[in-house]
Parts: C-alpha cells; sequence; structure tokens
C-alpha cells in the first residue's frame, strides 16, 4: 500500500498546486484535501474533504482515511481571496487551527510524518538584527502581532507535538518570500502597484523563492528521505542571492516614493483599509531593515538544490505582471545619473559604476 498524504489549506493556490503535484508520485497511494471553503480550482484525483481544521473533526478525518503523512500549508499571512477570510478567521486557522491538528495527529496511530509550512517572518524584523539567519539564531526582536506572531506560535507548539511523538518525523520549512507567476501573496501585490512606497533611507536586502520551488521542497520533505539526506528538522528555503529593494522595482519599471516611516506606517493602514493591500506592520519592518537567511542546512542536509535563484525567481514574477509605468531601462539609468550627481560624479561615470557593480 502506497502513502495517504491529508494536505490543509487546499482551496489556496499553493495548496491546490501541491495537492495536484504531490499525486503524482509513484509513492502515493492516496491525497486527501483539506479546507474550510470549497477550492475554486481542480484537485485531481485527490479527494477533498469539507472541513474546517479549527474543529475536531479533523481527528475523524485522519482516521477513516489511515492518514500517514500530513503536509499543513494552511498557516498563512491571509491576504484577501479563497481560504483568506478576515483578520480574525485567518489568526484562528493558524493557531487554533494548528493546534486542533496536532492534538489529531498526536492521537493517531497512523502518521508518521509532518510536514509544516512556516516562514523567514519567525526572525522578525529589526535595526539589530544580524546580517544573515541561521535556523538557530534567536532574534533581538520577536514579533508582537500579525502573521510573523503566529508563524511563531505554531512552531512553537509542533516543537511540543515532536517532543511528545517522537516517532514521527517532523519538517518544519521556512520559506522567504514565495514569488512566481501565481502568487498571491501580500508582497506580491505590493509589488503589483504602480507606484511602491518605500522607507525613507532605507534599502532593504530582499531574497525570494519560487514557487515551483516551493512544490519540488514540500514534495521532498513529505516523502522518504533520500541516502545521505534527512527529511526532519526546521530548514531556511530561499534562493541563492539576494535583491535590493531598489533594485526590484528598477526590474518592475515602477517607481517609488520614498517616505519617512510614519508616513509608511499610515499609508500602509489606508492602503488595508480599503482592500488594496495587506500593507501589514510586519510588512513595512520587512521594507525597512529586509531578512536574509542562511541556506546550508536545506542544501547539506535536507539535499535540496532550488532551480531559481533570487534574481530568476524576480525575473519571472516580473515578467508575469507586465510592464510598469516606466520601461526598467530608463528608470535604472534615471536612478543611475541622479545618485552620480549627488555623489558628485558626471552623470556618465555614474551609469558606468552602477553597471559596473551590477555585473560584480
Amino acid at each position: 500500500m502506497g502513502k495517504v498524504v491529508l494536505v490543509t489549506g487546499a482551496a489556496r493556490q499553493l495548496g491546490g498546486r501541491f495537492v495536484r503535484r504531490v499525486q503524482r508520485d509513484p509513492e502515493v497511494e492516496r491525497v486527501i484535501a483539506v479546507d474550510a471553503v470549497a477550492p475554486p480550482h481542480g484537485l485531481g484525483s485527490a479527494e477533498f474533504v469539507r472541513t474546517d481544521i479549527r474543529q475536531s473533526s479533523i481527528a475523524r478525518v485522519l482516521a477513516e482515511h489511515a492518514v500517514d503523512t500530513v503536509v499543513h500549508l494552511a498557516v498563512t499571512g491571509g491576504s484577501p481571496g479563497p481560504g483568506g477570510g478576515t483578520g480574525s478567521a485567518v489568526k484562528e486557522t493558524n493557531v487554533i487551527g494548528t493546534m486542533q491538528l496536532l492534538g489529531a495527529c498526536q492521537k493517531s496511530p497512523t502518521v508518521r510524518r509532518l510536514v509544516v509550512k512556516s516562514s523567514t517572518y519567525v526572525y522578525g524584523g529589526a535595526s539589530r538584527d544580524p546580517a544573515v539567519f541561521t535556523e538557530t539564531t534567536q532574534s533581538k526582536s520577536l514579533p508582537a502581532g500579525g502573521f510573523a506572531k503566529d508563524a511563531v506560535e505554531v512552531e512553537s507548539y509542533v516543537r511540543g507535538f515532536a517532543r511528545r511523538r517522537p516517532d514521527v518525523a517532523v519538517c518544519v520549512l521556512r520559506f522567504a518570500n514565495i514569488l512566481g507567476p501565481y502568487a498571491d501573496s501580500a508582497l506580491a501585490e505590493y509589488f503589483s502597484m504602480s507606484v511602491m512606497p518605500t522607507v525613507l533611507g532605507y534599502d532593504p536586502r530582499l531574497q525570494f523563492v519560487h514557487e515551483d520551488d516551493v512544490l519540488d521542497v514540500l514534495r521532498l520533505a513529505a516523502g522518504e528521505p533520500q541516502r545521505g539526506t534527512l527529511n526532519s528538522g526546521t530548514f531556511n528555503i530561499a534562493g541563492d542571492g539576494v535583491l535590493l529593494l531598489s533594485q526590484c522595482a528598477r526590474r518592475l519599471g515602477r517607481p517609488t516614493v520614498p517616505l519617512l516611516l510614519p508616513a509608511v506606517t499610515w499609508v500602509g493602514s489606508a492602503l488595508r483599509a480599503v482592500g488594496v493591500t495587506d500593507f501589514s506592520p510586519e510588512q513595512i519592518r520587512l521594507l525597512t531593515h529586509g531578512r536574509v537567511v542562511e541556506t546550508s542546512q536545506m542544501r547539506e542536509v535536507l539535499g535540496f538544490k532550488p532551480m531559481y535563484t533570487t534574481a530568476e525567481t524576480f525575473a519571472d514574477f516580473a515578467r508575469s505582471r507586465g510592464t510598469g509605468l516606466l520601461p526598467p531601462e530608463r528608470v535604472g539609468q534615471a536612478v543611475d545619473r541622479v545618485g552620480a550627481m549627488l555623489n558628485g560624479h558626471s552623470p556618465d561615470v555614474g551609469v558606468a559604476g552602477a553597471e559596473e557593480g551590477a555585473q560584480r
């Protein structure tokens, strides 16, 4: 008999894609897709069970289908869309739903593997943070609210579950910002704005992971470990390299509006109120201080190498969003010339120096 895989968050874009992806694995016999709302997309041959993981009924689903592998994708920032819901409902699903799911897994005699989608947002964002986070780095400023705090709480519950059920292989994947043609995150909405507000005086370093790589690493973590690898533990997942926020704006061809931090916070609240984008406090911290993580454990222990670098991920995302208000080349040249003049150089020297720096 093959594996029976249960996937939460199946109504969301990423969850639906993973359901369709994992059922193609020869070692998988059945896939049980779970969500509180009906998915707007097809799920292939998977069996959809409409149930809310905040309720005790999730335990019956595990028992009835003799599930041995659980992939928990219902931990989300709650951007608008199917399965998104209100802020309070999203938080309850993230935290209470995870507690119910872990309680059901703890009582299940058949569950042998648990994969949890987490986020590098657990590291917080502060000026005193280290330049690069490893999986064991303690943040100088833990998240005070929002999705980042939810992710911290979820991981604490998962660690408790792992202690109570040492026979279950537990894998926590901390994803950097997920982008790609189908991305529906708050950051994707921000990058899709015609004009991007930024924090005056800051140009944060950002990392991205392609949604196709997300599907591949989830499949790897849910499967049996290959020789020389270990499919349990906590792993940072990100593409190689970093991009500055200014580089992202230039590659999109979108102008930026630098604002003082209090003004950015006010603008973010206004945009969130009218439903333009979920410009949350943790996203503002990301766009202020940035976040970069070390991924050697991902390669050496988990045995995963992303197909896309951070730059390639962003390029694929940018192609899917079309050209901005200005051609990217003109935006880049204008920024380079202004920067050169501010530094006391001739415009031509500034452009040449910038191009040389970009090549390096």
